[in-house]
């Protein structure tokens, strides 16, 4: 029962972690509505292919580096910055394709996502402190914080494989449903590509500018 909780507690957390508007389904967003679901389903592979990527580092303590190195972690959010600014610039382009245009799903949605989630400092940042929180092995009374007559009915088994693997499948459901719902919205109204393109483009633009605001000041301490 006690792992049955910890998987369900880790679909939940990804959903959680997936799902709020931000960058990473800002490009999401964009590719499903100009490109079909299955482009925008790599692009949600791409982020989630950078959360594997940081789950690795985390694995072998190589996340922390960034942490203990400010330069860098500057220099990174910099990057990720510049990356958004460009990619708005391509989906305010975009907002005047049609949706799924003739030519062969793009899938540049992929590394898209990929480049941006590795210089995504809200996704380091998540590593850096839940991350290594849900690999360190131990035990959340999640109910017992309520009541103590509660103790013992919900209890997730951090750092257990069953609790990263509820997580990943959390962002999968997301991933896959989040695009199925634009293009069948899409369907219904021929207004809403170019509304989500420029959305995303507006998007991305404000986290590229307040990112290399972040840059800015970290190199300026």
């Amino acid at each position: 029962m006690t792992l049955v909780t910890t998987f369900l507690a880790g679909v939940v957390f990804g959903l959680a972690l997936a799902a709020p508007p931000g960058p990473m389904n800002a490009i999401i967003a964009e590719e499903s509505v100009l490109r079909g679901w299955r482009s925008g389903f790599r692009a949600g592979l791409g982020a989630m292919t950078a959360d594997l990527v940081f789950l690795g580092l985390a694995l072998v303590g190589a996340v922390a580096v960034v942490e203990r190195a400010p330069i860098l972690r500057n220099a990174m959010v910099a990057a990720g910055g510049v990356l958004m600014l460009y990619f708005a610039y391509g989906a305010a382009r975009g907002a005047e394709e049609s949706f799924r245009t003739d030519a062969a799903p793009d899938s540049r949605g992929f590394t898209k996502a990929f480049v941006l989630a590795l210089t995504n400092p809200y996704q380091i940042l998540f590593w850096l402190t839940v991350g290594v929180g849900l690999l360190a092995p131990g035990r959340i009374d999640v109910l017992s914080y309520a009541s103590e007559a509660l103790a013992g009915l919900v209890v997730v088994e951090t750092g257990h494989p069953t609790l990263l693997v509820g997580f990943f499948g959390g962002i999968v459901v997301w991933i896959t449903g989040f695009p199925a719902a634009l293009t069948a919205a899409e369907r219904r109204t021929e207004r809403l590509a170019p509304a989500v393109a420029l959305g995303s483009a507006a998007l991305l633009a404000l986290f590229g500018v307040y990112f290399l605001y972040d840059a800015a000041s970290g190199f300026a301490a």
